[in-house]
């Protein structure tokens, strides 16, 4: 069983210039087919074993029914060897590239010599046996990997389809991919932008959540780079195109699925050194244990010494001791693991990164965007010497013409208590960076921060200026008359998440936030988390993972999704980012990418790795353990080439099939 890169150097290098070769089966940004590719790929790749299939199982039942035509030596010689050469020939061309590279002692070979020595003996339907199997396995694991590559890239693939480009004096629609650098694009209130750009007019207001985590939006000025990933808020803008479709984080991200082979668990590493030494000793002892009988016999006449049955003891030996079941089966394991976590919209770069997780003994969280729903809701109204709902029907009438995310949150906490805006009674005017001055009913209202109503020289009561939450305050003929009190809520999940991690045994959790501390000790403690710590810029939260991962036995993970966040997340053990609206640097600096944004999967991933874990556990202990009873036996003579078979192949798939297990099982 391969267990080295899913794509050869030569194509990892093409992906990472941003290109794919044609034809090549694989997932990149720039190629739409790649599933399809995969599925017409895979079945390419059953026609060859199910040929061999239909020969193997036809062979046996003509041998069972004794039919004499068949019963000739050169009829079932031909027969058998015309099945296994679909399947022999791949594992002779890898056993000939590993030649080449001067490694002559690995399971390929092994599996070689004994098919050979099989066919030598007589022993056909063994011979066709070992190959057949150890590719129906082969098959087993790249139908994990497909799926796991497949699922990975219907979740992150999420990019608009469309972008409409200036061209020929007017807008067309047409896919992103066929846009150039340096053309211009318009992107429509609400719209996704879909490719990285400057903006050419004067001003724009952008929805940064993705890239940022904070959840007030981005004002960008002329010649300013505007990521794809951020949203237009109110207005139409225009971009002209810097980077290249391909160029994109997200298809850079996929490149990181396909290296997430790469990433080798140490499990993995583990089964490779172990049969790199394994496969030469096991070589030595089935040639002694052909050729010290035969010395033996020379030296006391009364043994006796029957080549052909040592010879075939020999041959049984080297059937039993392939390493298939453990080459198989733990790579298998980890790409199980990684497949079944995709579904839960969780993904792991590699096998590594699923047993660097179950290590994790403290947790420590952004706040915005990863604890929190990153969009501010009225939580508190304070009135005054009037109704709360007239309050609110004063204050959304005057922030219903504005874009701003506050107003926005405003007005639909309005609208949503059955409270309608006044259309028309408004006269407004907007102070840029203070609030917005009204006309009503031939009132003048003043709505905005608390240094707008002081620079009318409003007096605003004093705890109105120390509040940690966000406030929109309102006054009326120049009188303070109420004050609204919008957060960021915490999203439901986020309960949910803190939960199922302290019922998993992580209870060292902390938040890690840039907003005041205030603020973030109230969320800490709604949360039932002991450690809160505000005002935190990038490079402070940096020296506290790195103060907390010094810590002797300390295995820190770190749940964030902004770009400030993408240092954190490379220095802890194990890097976690919100991918639905996580940034592109985040995304590449995290070890593991939540695609639905739910904090809760981070227990979820948790468990993925701990029963990952334990299946290949599973797998080694029962692999070795099989293997050494029958070697014993076969050593013995008590172990016929078929027994050989089943050690080997038939655990092998055992192993395949407890690995797979994974997929059935309930983690969420």
């Amino acid at each position: 069983m391969r267990t080295d890169s899913i794509l050869r150097p030569s194509d990892e290098q093409e992906l990472k210039d941003g290109h794919c070769k044609k034809g090549t089966p694989h997932v990149c940004g720039c190629c739409h087919s790649s599933v399809a590719d995969e599925h017409h790929h895979g079945n390419q790749n059953l026609i060859a074993p199910l040929c061999s299939l239909i020969l193997f199982v036809c062979g046996m039942i003509l041998t069972y029914l004794e039919t004499s035509w068949f019963q000739i030596p050169i009829v079932r010689l031909g027969w058998y060897l015309v099945a296994f050469v679909p399947v022999g020939l791949p594992v002779f061309h890898e056993a000939w590239e590993a030649f080449q590279k001067k490694d002559f002692f690995n399971e390929f070979s092994l599996m070689l010599l004994a098919s050979i020595g099989a066919f030598c003996i007589g022993e056909y339907p063994e011979a066709v046996a070992v190959m057949l199997f150890y590719t129906i396995g082969e098959l087993f694991q790249h139908r994990a990997v497909d799926r796991a590559k497949r699922d990975i890239s219907n979740l992150l693939d999420v990019r608009p389809e469309t972008v409409r480009v200036f061209r020929n004096g007017e807008y067309i629609v047409m896919a992103p991919e066929q846009v150039s650098a340096n053309e211009l694009i318009e992107v429509l209130p609400g719209g996704r932008v879909p490719l990285d750009g400057v903006l050419t007019e004067d001003e724009a207001v952008f929805d940064t959540s993705a890239l940022t985590g904070e959840s007030l939006p981005r004002t960008v000025n002329k010649d300013s780079e505007v990521l794809a990933g951020m949203i237009v808020l109110g207005q139409t803008v225009h971009l002209r195109v810097s980077r290249l479709y391909h160029q994109s984080a997200l298809a850079r991200i996929l490149v990181l699925v396909q290296d997430a082979s790469e990433r080798k668990a140490p499990a993995e590493l583990f089964i490779r050194r172990f049969a790199r030494v394994y496969t030469p000793i096991v070589t030595l002892l089935a040639v002694l244990l052909v050729l010290v009988p035969a010395f033996v016999g020379m030296l006391w006449p009364s043994f006796h010494y029957v080549f052909s049955e040592w010879l075939y003891r020999g041959l049984v030996f080297l059937v039993i001791s392939c390493p298939c079941a453990l080459v198989v089966s733990v790579p298998l394991s980890y790409f199980a693991g990684i497949g079944k976590a995709s579904r839960l919209g969780i993904l792991f770069k590699g096998g590594n990164f699923l047993d660097a997780i179950t290590q994790v003994d403290s947790i420590a969280f952004d706040k915005t965007g990863t604890l929190t729903t990153g969009h501010f809701e009225v939580t508190e109204i304070y009135a005054g010497d009037m109704e709360e709902s007239d309050l609110l029907r004063i204050v959304s009438s005057v922030e219903q013409g504005s874009t701003h995310p506050i107003a926005t949150a405003i007005v639909t906490s309005a609208r949503r208590q059955g409270i309608i805006p006044d259309q028309a009674a408004c006269t407004i005017r907007e102070h840029s960076g203070y609030g917005l001055e009204a006309v009503m009913d031939g009132r003048q209202v003043l709505v905005g921060q608390v240094r707008f109503l002081e620079r009318w020289h409003i007096p605003v009561p004093e705890k109105w200026k120390h509040v940690a939450q966000t406030v929109v305050v309102c006054a009326v003929n120049g009188k303070f008359v109420g004050a609204l009190i919008l957060s960021d809520t915490l999203k439901e999940d986020a309960f949910v998440a803190i939960k199922r991690l302290k019922a998993l045994g992580i209870r060292d959790l902390a938040i890690l936030s840039g907003d005041r501390q205030e603020l973030v000790t109230q969320y800490a403690d709604r949360l039932g988390i002991h450690d809160a710590y505000g005002n935190l810029l990038p490079e402070d939260k940096a020296r506290y993972i790195e103060r907390q991962s010094s810590v002797a036995g300390k295995n820190m993970a770190f749940v964030g999704d902004g770009l400030n966040d993408a240092p954190v997340l490379a220095l802890s053990h194990v890097g976690i980012v919100m991918g639905g609206l996580g940034s592109d640097a985040a995304i590449e600096s995290a070890d593991v990418v939540i695609q639905t944004d739910q904090p809760s999967k981070v227990a979820t991933a948790i468990r993925v790795g701990r029963y990952t874990r334990k299946i290949v556990r599973q797998n080694i202990g029962g692999a070795i353990g099989v293997k050494v009873l029958v070697l014993l036996a076969g050593a013995l003579g008590y172990a016929s080439l078929w027994g050989a078979v089943f050690a080997d192949v038939g655990v092998a798939l055992l192993a395949v099939l407890n690995a797979m297990r994974i997929f059935g099982k309930k983690l969420d």
